[in-house]
């Protein structure tokens, strides 16, 4: 792990350390690429993160080495994969505080899904499913991605519940006392993004958990942006569920996680049935295996799930302070730099400290769309459109917007490289607008 550790090693002024993010880049294979023969400007995180060597790694080492299926097997390899496979479990739960007495690591409160949507589906299919009834609330927020509204409204239209909505104010934060007002003793769960994909809002879930559970209410964390670049701890936040996604954080696609509380997934039921969820299957009832497996069917996403442990170590190496340190200073930067640009609307906090590392903005006479087409021929990726939060579009009053996002690896190098690309995007429009009036 000596190259991890090497990319926390510097000082900013106050002593502490810092990324050395020079040292990170050079354990991102695809960051040496160009892109329309420019250099690639990676700044689309917010919809997936890169790859280092050692995640990378970590897949083909089980294919060449490991390659075998899990928890059944007696022989080596099979054991051997089954310690990695596990092993992952207990690293994602130490990540996140899922810790029990003398700091153990609760490994069994960790549960294997496909993604932070498949995550929260879950729990709308099988806890709300049983415990939301005719007249109940489910209350959620306009900033949401569509995976935290779409199986709510699902949910409450099965069980004849009401879905309620916390509006954001103009500057993209909710206001505890509206929180206060609409969760009511009817309320049986409050799900909510820990840090919106658009606005980079950091939500104080914390006290929203508070306020839930005052009323008998639980509380789902949407931590798909917020895991990745924070530190992330379930016992603090109090919270009853939390949801993220492995390729939002170095690792690979297709793993997700669901936290819940020990107490609350035991009376769950199982969300699919098949091997390894099952103790004993009879000629007509089966019973369950104990938790995690008893969510888990079928032979998992085995690779991934390892290499999804080398994206934790990873991270914990770099330390989570020093990441989400590393990107209130970039993003500062951006906030200021993008700012800057004539004609061009920033939405969200305007305090860095307050957001994560996202900026979405739209530029006067130029649609995001295209926006995001032109720059890409400068090197610069970034996204364009209404980041599966319509509810949120629709409420600004805007089609969509453009998004940069950053992470570990990124420098305020790049956000010139955008902002460059940008101007020179306003100016090609600006270009077409005077071509069309002088006709």
């Amino acid at each position: 792990m000596a190259q991890n550790r090497s990319g926390a090693d510097r000082h900013n002024g106050t002593g502490r350390e810092q990324l050395d993010v020079a040292a990170i880049r050079r354990d991102f294979p695809i960051l040496a690429r160009t892109v329309h023969d420019k250099p690639l400007v990676y700044l689309d995180n917010a919809a997936t993160s890169q790859k280092p060597r050692q995640v990378i790694q970590a897949l083909v080492d089980y294919y060449e080495q490991t390659n075998a299926n899990i928890h059944r097997g007696l022989h080596t390899l099979a054991e051997e994969a089954t310690e990695a496979y596990e092993g992952a479990r207990a690293k994602a739960a130490r990540f996140i505080g899922a810790v029990g007495e003398g700091g153990a690591a609760g490994p069994d409160e960790i549960l294997f899904t496909r993604n932070t949507t498949e995550s929260l589906n879950l729990v709308a299919y099988t806890w709300a499913a049983e415990n939301v009834k005719a007249g109940d609330e489910i209350v959620i927020t306009t900033m949401e991605h569509h995976s935290n509204i779409v199986p709510w409204q699902w949910a409450v239209e099965r069980q004849g519940a009401v879905l309620k909505y916390v509006e954001f104010g103009p500057d993209g934060t909710i206001d505890l006392a509206d929180v206060d007002r609409l969760v009511t003793p009817r309320t049986k769960l409050v799900s909510m993004t820990h840090m919106s994909n658009v606005f980079g809002t950091i939500n104080p879930v914390k006290e929203v958990a508070r306020i839930a559970h005052n009323r008998g209410a639980l509380m789902l964390v949407d931590g798909a942006q917020s895991v990745p670049h924070m530190p992330v701890d379930v016992r603090d936040l109090d919270c009853d569920f939390l949801a993220f996604s492995s390729h939002k954080m170095l690792g690979p696609t297709g793993v997700g996680v669901l936290w819940g509380r020990r107490e609350i997934l035991n009376g769950m039921r199982p969300f699919l049935g098949g091997g390894e969820m099952i103790e004993i299957v009879g000629r007509e009832e089966t019973t369950y295996n104990v938790l995690p497996w008893k969510y888990e069917a079928g032979t998992p996403n085995i690779a991934d799930v390892i290499a999804f442990g080398a994206a934790i170590d990873y991270l914990a190496a770099l330390g989570m302070d020093r990441v989400r340190e590393h990107e209130v200073e970039l993003t500062t930067y951006a906030l200021d730099r993008i700012g800057r640009i004539p004609g061009v609307t920033i939405y969200g906090p305007k305090d860095a400290s307050q957001r994560g590392g996202v900026v979405a903005f739209t530029v006067d006479e130029v649609h995001p769309h295209d926006l995001g087409q032109i720059v890409d021929y400068d090197g610069v990726a970034i996204r364009a459109g209404q980041h599966c939060c319509q509810v949120l579009s629709t409420s600004l009053g805007v089609p969509a917007t453009a998004r940069a996002s950053f992470y570990v690896y990124n420098t305020p190098e790049e956000v010139d490289a955008l902002v460059m690309a940008v101007e020179g995007a306003r100016a090609i429009f600006a270009a077409e607008v005077s071509s069309i009036v002088a006709r």
